[in-house]
Parts: structure tokens; C-alpha cells; sequence
């Protein structure tokens, strides 16, 4: 009897061959340099802070640290407060009754999205200052001559930053919760009405516990923006950790102190992120039966549908219809303002560095998420959801992260073209916007990734797997079967980088080239110098483009309530 060759062992190697080439393959080592580019900034920005050129800590511990995190608490605790008893009351009013325009106002909440909170700021002011509309029709109403002979409160204070903050941010909570109670069955609340439990006992006792993950998740992410912003903390003379690193760096001129200020920021964020990861991860309930009874909205009439209303109303004027209202009215009233060159300037600049990190972006993600897919080991699949903190990490964290390591490398790019051609080429990537681009792709990498990595999943194996067989390459197992499938995914991931590029504040004004102005840093400028009218045409203009955006989420929402 003949022995069977020994050939088992040759597949085995092959095998293993391929499963190393596959790891080495150019889509794999191209998703690792993503990665790290992504991870670039953060990881700079811990090492500056463990290794400043003057350490500050002893000093920043002394004097302003414990105020910037006093007031950054009050500030995040406060705006998350009032964010989650809006957001929820209103997800609950419009989820379980209905009242005159209840079923606009399940999208009109979401509109204050568009808002940028800086601009909120800046019309809040102007309405609400000793020379605005409120004030003056106080005196012609009870004939007062000057502010000494009332009372008002004052308007650029903690208390008002807070009210901003939360009507810009409440839509997440809102946006969240709603999500969380439509998603519950109508039987337990008919369970709880015969009972004998009224409409207050089945909010606290049956609504609210069932609801808490979603709104938990939402109030994270509040919070991470709020401790993030720097645009209306900054003009309501609110000294926080973000104004900080501004005024440590950029005044103070110690880049290591606010790198350590920065460190403290991306431990409160991640902190949040934890948070926010972990709600996320108790959002599952089951339901007794296979099919979950939806909620039956009960009709309110009378005081309490007028009632119901005037708590849906009050949100949104105060989010959208009031900031929206300023900034028209001063953009419409003197039409010259649009035709200044700098606003050209700004929106040309905008639509460059915005277009093109959004591109950049969705093109990066769409390549590191395939480039892991392939490679099949847990490694990479573990590095992949780090690329997500550039997202939470604020903008201006990012700035610090970004600038050093590329001044240093465009002075070694200088030196060396400077050393071939005798001519000095300049600063090649801090002095153009190239660092603006990048810092944008670092912030936004994760709307494009999530969008893109569940755009993949949802393929069927079998389509590429035909491709493959049939003799496509990787390449072009992506370009003809995948990208054809995803392309409404990409469009959507595509257009909401682009949105939030256009409104990004603090990493703009860090890395921006001198005399350089995208619509944001415009809008801020000419607001810091009391100039709204001049900022009122670029205002408008980020709400219009942040419309689109709010729009687009109000769509595919009344879209996945038919399906």
C-alpha cells in the first residue's frame, strides 16, 4: 500500500504566505498610516506636555488650573442639565401626544443644529444688551433714562453662556431620547394607564428608566461639546479650560502650559467618552413580544395642547427662530456688507479647505475601513476605534497636536530643499492650509468612518466575493462592486464632514495662515469687535450650509419611520 504524498503541509505554508502578504499588503500598511496620522496629534499632544520647554504645572496648579476646571464643571454640568430636561421633556411630548403642530416640531427641534453656538452667542447679545430691542423698549415702556435706574441681569455671564450652549446642544438629547421612546411598546404604557398611573408616574416611573442609556449618551455628548467650545465661552468672557490654552499659548506664549492644559482636556473628554460608550452599550432592552406594540399618542386639547406647544416653542425660538431672526435682520439690513472682498475671500477659503478635507476624509476612511476588512486580524479591528477620538478631542487640542510636529517638519522640508536649490521654498505645510486641512480630516475622520465601515457591513460577502473569483483585483473589487453600493452612504458622510468643517472655530484660528479667514474666523472676528453687521452675511451663510445638513438627518429620519 502506497503512502499518500506528503502535501499537507505545502498548503499550510501557502496559507500561511498568503495570510503574510495579505497583512503586508498595501492595504493594510495604507489603513496603519491613517491610523497614525489620525492618532498624530493626541499622542503630540502628551508629549509636549510631559516634556515642555518651561514646566508651568507647579504654577498652573498654584493659580488658574483649579478656575478653568472650576468653571468648565459649572459650565458642562449646568448646559447638560438644562440640554436633558429639554431635550427629554420635548422627545417625550412629541413622542407620546399629540397637540397642534406636534409632528413639525418632531423636525423644527431639530433646526438649532444649524446654529453654531458662537453665533447663538452673538445674536443673544445683541438682542439682550443695554442698547438692544429688550432693553430699549423697557425704558420707552416705564420711562427710565439710563441702566441705573433698573435692574438686568448681566448678559455676558456663566448663567448665559449656558442658556446658549444648551438651546444649540439640546438637539442631541432631543434627537436621542426620541429615538429611545419610539423604539418602546405601547403595551407597557397601556399596562401602566390601567394601572391607575397618571401621565407624570408613567414619564418618571416607566418612560425615564427605559430611556436613561439614550439619554445618558446624549447628555456625553453634550457635555464633550460644551468643554470643547470656544467661540461663545470666549465672547461671554467665560474663562474656561478651552480659553486656556488659548490665553497660556498664545499670550503667554508657553506652548508646554497649554499643551498641559490640553493633557486635562483629553482626560475630562475621554472620561465622557467612556461615559457616552458605556450608555451606548445598556441600550438594549427586550420586548415580550416578537413584535412590539407601537405607542398609541394620546390627543391633548384645550390648556394643556396649548400647553404642550408653548414647551416646544420655547426651545426652538430660543435655538433657532431668535439667532436666526439677528443675524437676518442685521444681514438684510445693510446690503453693502455682502459685497466687502473679505467676504469672498473667506467664503472662497472656506469652500477650499472644507471641500477638500471632506474629500480627503471620506477617501481616508473609505480606505483604512476596507484595508481592515481585509487583513481579518484583531489588531488592526482594535486600532480602528481609537481613529473615533480625534472627534471628541476639541478643536483646539487638535491645534497644539498638529502644529508643533508639523513646524518642525516643514523646517527640516525647508532646510533640505533649501540645501538642493538654493532657494528658501518658505513653510511648506504650517504657512499655507495645509494644517487646517489636516487638522479638519483628524476632527471629522470618525463621521466618515462610522458612516463608511456600516455602509461595508451592510454588502453582501457573496458580491465581492463573485468579483474576486471572476478575476477583480482588491482595487477593483472596491472600485466596481463596493463603491457602486455605498455611494449614498459616502454622498451623506461626504456632505456632513463638509457641514462641520465649514463651522469649526478653534482649530481654525490656531492654524490659519496669517491674514487668513475662512467664514468661521470671520464671523468671530468682526463679532469680537462688536461689528455684527459685518458679521451678520458670513453668520448666515454657516446656518445656510448647516441647514443642508439638519435637513438631510430630517429626511432620512421620516425615512426610517416609513420603512
Amino acid at each position: 500500500m502506497t503512502q499518500p504524498p506528503a502535501c499537507d503541509a505545502r498548503p499550510n505554508a501557502r496559507h500561511h504566505g498568503l495570510a503574510r502578504v495579505a497583512r503586508l499588503s498595501p492595504w493594510s500598511v495604507g489603513a496603519f498610516v491613517i491610523a497614525a496620522l489620525v492618532l498624530m496629534p493626541l499622542i503630540s499632544v502628551v508629549w509636549i506636555a510631559f516634556h515642555p520647554s518651561v514646566n508651568i504645572w507647579p504654577h498652573l496648579l498654584a493659580t488658574t488650573l483649579p478656575r478653568y476646571m472650576l468653571t468648565t464643571a459649572l459650565l458642562a454640568f449646568g448646559v447638560a442639565l438644562l440640554a436633558a430636561c429639554v431635550g427629554t421633556g420635548a422627545a417625550w411630548l412629541v413622542t407620546m401626544y399629540r397637540f397642534p403642530f406636534s409632528r413639525a416640531f418632531e423636525w423644527l427641534l431639530l433646526l438649532p443644529l444649524a446654529i453654531p453656538a458662537y453665533v447663538g452667542a452673538y445674536a443673544l447679545v445683541d438682542f439682550l444688551e443695554y442698547a438692544g430691542p429688550v432693553q430699549t423698549l423697557m425704558r420707552e415702556l416705564f420711562g427710565w433714562q439710563t441702566s441705573r435706574d433698573y435692574w438686568f441681569p448681566e448678559v455676558r455671564s456663566l448663567g448665559f453662556s449656558i442658556i446658549v450652549l444648551a438651546a444649540a446642544l439640546t438637539p442631541y438629547v432631543f434627537l436621542m431620547t426620541r429615538a429611545a421612546f419610539r423604539e418602546q411598546s405601547g403595551s407597557v404604557y397601556e399596562t401602566a394607564r390601567a394601572l391607575g398611573a397618571g401621565p407624570f408616574e408613567r414619564f418618571w416611573r416607566v418612560g425615564l428608566p427605559l430611556a436613561r442609556p439614550a439619554i445618558a449618551a446624549g447628555t456625553a455628548i453634550v457635555m464633550m461639546e460644551t468643554v470643547s467650545d470656544y467661540g461663545t465661552v470666549s465672547y461671554f468672557s467665560v474663562q474656561t479650560l478651552t480659553t486656556g490654552i488659548f490665553s497660556t499659548w498664545l499670550e503667554g506664549g508657553n506652548a508646554g502650559g497649554a499643551a498641559q492644559i490640553a493633557s486635562v482636556v483629553l482626560v475630562v473628554v475621554f472620561l465622557l467618552v467612556a461615559l457616552e460608550k458605556s450608555s451606548r452599550g445598556r441600550a438594549r432592552y427586550s420586548q415580550g413580544a416578537r413584535q412590539a406594540r407601537p405607542i398609541s399618542p394620546i390627543r391633548l386639547t384645550g390648556w394643556q395642547g396649548l400647553l404642550a406647544l408653548a414647551l416646544c416653542v420655547v426651545p426652538f425660538a430660543v435655538g433657532f427662530i431668535l439667532p436666526v431672526g439677528v443675524i437676518l435682520h442685521h444681514a438684510l439690513g445693510e446690503l453693502e456688507q455682502w459685497l466687502e472682498p473679505g467676504l469672498l475671500q473667506a467664503l472662497t477659503n472656506t469652500l477650499t479647505v472644507a471641500g477638500s478635507a471632506a474629500i480627503l476624509t471620506v477617501i481616508a476612511a473609505l480606505f483604512m475601513v476596507y484595508g481592515v476588512r481585509l487583513t481579518g486580524r484583531k489588531l488592526p479591528r482594535l486600532v480602528l476605534p481609537f481613529t473615533t477620538l480625534g472627534y471628541a478631542a476639541p478643536g483646539a487640542v487638535l491645534g497644539i497636536g498638529i502644529l508643533f510636529p508639523l513646524a518642525g517638519l516643514d523646517h527640516i522640508l525647508a532646510d533640505g530643499i533649501a540645501a538642493l536649490t538654493g532657494r528658501d521654498p518658505g513653510l511648506l505645510m504650517t504657512g499655507t492650509a495645509f494644517a487646517i486641512v489636516f487638522a479638519y480630516v483628524v476632527r471629522f475622520f470618525a463621521i466618515a468612518q462610522g458612516a463608511t465601515d456600516a455602509a461595508l457591513g451592510r454588502v453582501a460577502p457573496s458580491l465581492p466575493m463573485a468579483a474576486r473569483s471572476l478575476g477583480q483585483t482588491l482595487g477593483g473589487t472596491l472600485r466596481r462592486v463596493y463603491v457602486p453600493l455605498i455611494r449614498g452612504s459616502v454622498g451623506t458622510a461626504l456632505l456632513l464632514v463638509f457641514v462641520d468643517c465649514v463651522k469649526e472655530l478653534p482649530a481654525t484660528l490656531l492654524l490659519r495662515p496669517f491674514n487668513y479667514n475662512t467664514l468661521a474666523t470671520r464671523v468671530f472676528e468682526k463679532a469680537s469687535l462688536e461689528q455684527l453687521e459685518a458679521a451678520s452675511p458670513a453668520a448666515l451663510l454657516v446656518i445656510s450650509v448647516g441647514l443642508v445638513a439638519v435637513l438631510l438627518l430630517a429626511r432620512s429620519e421620516n425615512a426610517s419611520d416609513l420603512t
